[in-house]
């Protein structure tokens, strides 16, 4: 008997209560079972694997039933890249659907993890940034590949897809290689049910208009999944109107040998006015931005055996004007990757053996190397090749799980040895421990090297940062009841950033520092029932601290969440109103250059970031395939700014419709 089997002492099992997941039952046990026989359609055989298709659709439907090879199943999620250490839920579409969620950015809002600073409205321009780290070292995956750009992390939120076609977002720690220096988030698509058809519009103050449409088709073997929206607004201000269009396409088909695959693809493209976005001083900025992106992924069992490879593909255009209708940079980058990977399953656990490659090119008009003869309106490139080899091994006995991996990673910048270590323990039902190390680094963006500006001054002399991270945590589930503590250090070095120099003419210089160590405490509880008046109550709690010299003036390191409290309440009554709740208290460290004439950047001040309370709502009425909302954000119109100064709208009323048909 292997590994993967469990114990042949027979203990009986009762469940008073199920989370409709098709893995509930395996999830609850908190150990490893072997299945014989098992329904192909069902999501749990998806779940064995280590790609993140393992969720196709929230609904269960079974096509044949046939023999198949005992597999292990562990009560959670693998994680969607094979050498990750491990991943924490962000967002469950089951758990939060009724909370007033418009966009990514709001679900993302609500995490003690994630610190979302917002430019503009409706997720238009934001930084995703993981526990008290920058955007730039924030690696953002679409269910399992890295899309995160090359040129900047403002681009890297930048994906074709709507929170309805989200079923879950995940923080991925502890993933080896170049990219994830504070951590990695990963966004999970998946259909609401096997065959469906879904159309949403919706409208608002300040001219917003958004409508959606999305389905999904499922034939024996193969899936597709596919949604489209636009989203649109006159602006709350002078020049903070916008348009977005997403367009977005998922594949899976389960071969009878030839081992699985799964193909996306999207593209997005949009446009708005930017006042003050890049320059606080300035009203009249304006931006656009178009992404396409692609990627096939394959994997197939051979007895104790599995191989498994992916390819990507990223083009983002960007337009950006100092003053809107003068063109002033505009940039054109391509980023590919490629992995390969085989794991063993063996008497000593999983070993896993892979390696992955990316390659960024950058044609720009200011970042770059100067071209000989232009490429067409571009007088600037550059491109680089990055490549990682990583070995992972995985135990799981009794109630115990140790990992641990090692590799190297081959930049521009030379040769560098990686690794990271775990350990999971559960010493009781419902309750689990984890511990765990994390060597990381990620490479300067092209816009650290060479952009420059009359504000700013660029540096080639830049070299990767590099941390350690330090993780304990502990979770425990009971019934209706759940609540987790996380807690990190990390330790940092060469960290980039851009620093206020009043001895370079008050200008912005990317530097790096010798060292930023970040600590930080995440704390979460929640209630939820089925049934009754209440249906839902989550608290959370987040709080950061770094030792860097606070003296400095910086764009990003020294602005981290300090303080993050939110409490959400989800009640039903009248039979089919519901009211959903999210009181949320941010206090956030640093300062910022205010500047009190418009178009003037003689005159400024330094202020610090003001505390801020925002109160948002969703009413709901649903019968059927319909269903009526209103959402209210910022109900208590708090005047507030997330980054450097610039204003955030007040409160904003909009409502829609959904219609869903579909089995």
């Amino acid at each position: 008997m292997n590994d993967f089997q469990m114990n042949k002492t027979p203990r009986s099992c009762r469940w008073s209560r199920w989370s409709r997941n098709s893995w509930a039952a395996f999830a609850s046990l908190h150990r490893c079972v072997t299945i014989g026989v098992l329904a192909v359609g069902m999501s749990i055989l998806l779940l064995a694997t280590q790609t993140v298709h393992a969720q196709q659709s929230d609904s269960v439907a079974i096509y044949r039933e046939m023999a198949i090879d005992e597999v292990g199943i562990s009560g959670r999620i693998a994680a969607p890249t094979p050498n990750a250490v491990s991943q924490v839920t962000l967002f469950d579409r089951k758990e939060q659907g009724p909370a007033p969620l418009q966009t990514l950015e709001d679900a993302l809002r609500l995490t003690p993890s994630v610190d979302i600073r917002e430019r503009g409205s409706k997720g238009i321009q934001a930084d995703i940034s993981v526990r008290g780290g920058s955007f730039d070292q924030t690696m953002v995956m679409l269910n399992g590949i890295d899309f995160t750009d090359a040129r900047t992390g403002h681009q890297s939120h930048s994906l074709p897809v709507d929170i309805d076609c989200v079923s879950g977002i995940d923080l991925v720690e502890g993933v080896p290689g170049v990219g994830a220096y504070a951590g990695a988030v990963n966004i999970r698509t998946a259909p609401l049910m096997p065959d469906y058809l879904r159309f949403e519009g919706a409208g608002g103050q300040y001219g917003y208009a958004y409508g959606n449409i999305s389905g999904a088709a499922t034939r024996e073997r193969l899936t597709l999944f596919t949604a489209a929206s636009y989203r649109r607004s006159d602006g709350y201000m002078h020049n903070t109107d916008f348009a977005n269009y997403n367009a977005f396409l998922r594949a899976t088909y389960e071969a009878s040998r030839a081992g699985s695959f799964e193909f996306q693809a999207g593209y997005q493209e949009r446009s708005f006015g930017s006042n003050g976005f890049y320059a606080a001083y300035n009203p009249d900025q304006w931006e656009q931005t178009s992404t396409a992106l692609a990627s096939l992924r394959w994997s197939v069992p051979l007895g104790r055996f599995k191989l498994g490879s992916s390819v990507s593909y990223r083009k983002n255009f960007d337009r950006y004007d100092w003053t809107r209708g003068t063109p002033l940079n505009r940039h054109n980058t391509d980023n590919v990757g490629a992995r390969l990977w085989s794991d063993l399953r063996w008497a000593a656990g999983t070993t896993s053996l892979g390696g992955d490659y990316t390659y960024n090119h950058i044609y720009s008009t200011n970042l770059g190397e100067p071209l000989d003869r232009p490429h067409g309106l571009y007088t600037h490139a550059k491109a680089r090749h990055v490549g990682n080899i990583w070995l992972r091994h995985v135990k799981q006995w009794h109630r115990w799980e140790a990992a641990a991996s090692g590799g190297v990673s081959l930049t521009p910048y030379g040769t560098s040895a990686l690794w990271n270590v775990s350990a999971d323990y559960r010493p009781a039902e419902g309750l689990h421990v984890g511990a765990g190390i994390a060597q990381s680094m990620r490479l300067p963006t092209f816009t650290d090297l060479y952009y420059s500006s009359p504000a700013q001054i660029n540096n080639l002399d830049l070299t990767p940062e590099h941390a350690i991270t330090y993780r304990l945590g502990a979770d425990y589930t009971r019934a209706r009841w759940h609540v987790a503590l996380q807690s990190y250090y990390r330790a940092g070095r060469d960290i980039i950033d851009w620093v206020l120099r009043e001895d370079m003419g008050g200008k912005w210089h990317s530097e790096q520092s010798s060292r930023l160590a970040t600590f930080g405490v995440e704390l979460s509880g929640g209630y939820r029932s089925e049934e009754g008046f209440l249906r839902r109550a989550t608290l959370l709690y987040a709080y950061v601290t770094t030792s860097q010299d606070n003296r400095l003036v910086t764009k990003n390191a020294m602005d981290y969440m300090r303080h993050k409290a939110a409490l959400n309440v989800e009640v039903r009554f009248l039979r089919r109103l519901t009211l959903s709740l999210t009181g949320a208290l941010y206090d956030r460290a640093g300062s910022y250059l205010f500047y009190p004439v418009a178009g003037d950047s003689s005159l400024s001040e330094r202020r610090s970031y003001d505390p801020y309370f925002l109160l948002d709502g969703r009413l709901s009425w649903e019968k059927g395939i319909c269903r009526l909302y209103v959402d209210a954000t910022n109900i208590t119109d708090t005047d507030y700014c997330e980054m450097g100064g610039i204003h955030r709208p007040g409160a904003w009323v909009t409502g829609g419709i959904v219609l869903t048909i579909g089995r």
